[in-house]
């Protein structure tokens, strides 16, 4: 049964210093949507893809699939809303639409969702999720081992005006993972958690920053397979010019 990508591409991307979304910043001559759309279609495992898009970009954003010849499957681009909760969701909503997955053979029976902001996730990344979903694990994420020491704080207001904080206990690293980026769900349990989290969606402070979390809330396992160094998330423009660097060590 075919399998659905979600790529959100909709984030404005301030603390790159840049005057255009995230998105559309270039890396190697390439929109950084692009390179994440690619490696998604290189995978051999994704069907269709649905781009969520900044807000009164979407006809741009739709040229800029239809023309890269690369992406060899049915793409179609929706305008993304105020969250990336409510982004992810929109995506899904068209990319479940009947007329996209009646090309495809539908009905979708697993769903991917990543973000544009880790564009170079690679295929085997994206094949190993999917891999695991169809294994019988209905969420999954990939996760990396966190390297440094990480200690817990007082809670806010706990520290002095130096800003120094109280350490409260120093974290046992070998059981935390830094989770990426694509995130690979049953098409129904993703609906479920979609549908039961919809009054947090408009809201900043309250929306999910990612769907495993959505997942959790309806008390459901999600399990993590091992991720990948190169799934790096482009935030700053130091994180640009590392991603440069990988594509070059790629190559």
């Amino acid at each position: 049964m075919p399998t659905l990508a979600v790529l959100t591409a909709a984030g404005s991307g301030t603390r790159l210093g840049l005057d255009l979304p995230k998105a559309l910043v270039e890396l190697d001559g390439l929109p950084l949507l692009l390179h994440a759309a690619r490696r998604l279609c290189a995978s051999g495992v994704v069907d269709v893809l649905v781009v969520t898009t900044p807000p009164g970009l979407r006809d741009h954003v739709a040229d800029l699939l239809h023309d890269d010849p690369a992406l060899d499957r049915p793409v179609r681009a929706v305008e993304g809303a105020g969250t990336r909760q409510a982004s992810v969701a929109a995506g899904l909503r068209a990319g479940l639409a009947e007329d996209l997955t009646a090309t495809v053979g539908g009905p979708v029976d697993v769903v991917l969702v990543h973000d544009a902001a880790r564009p170079l996730a690679p295929p085997a990344l994206v094949r190993r999720v999917v891999e695991a979903v169809r294994a019988g694990h209905d969420a999954v994420v990939p996760g990396l081992p966190v390297a440094d020491t990480i200690k817990r704080v007082a809670p806010p207001g706990a520290g002095d005006a130096s800003g120094a904080e109280p350490v409260v206990a120093t974290v046992d690293r070998s059981v935390l993972r830094a989770v990426q980026t694509p995130q690979g769900f049953a098409r129904d349990l993703l609906e479920q958690a979609h549908a039961a989290a919809a009054d947090r969606a408009d809201d900043e402070a309250s929306a999910a920053t990612d769907d495993a979390g959505l997942v959790e809330a309806l008390g459901r396992t999600v399990h993590v397979v091992p991720g990948d160094a190169a799934a790096a998330k482009i935030t700053t423009a130091h994180d640009l010019r590392v991603a440069a660097l990988t594509l070059r060590e790629e190559r």
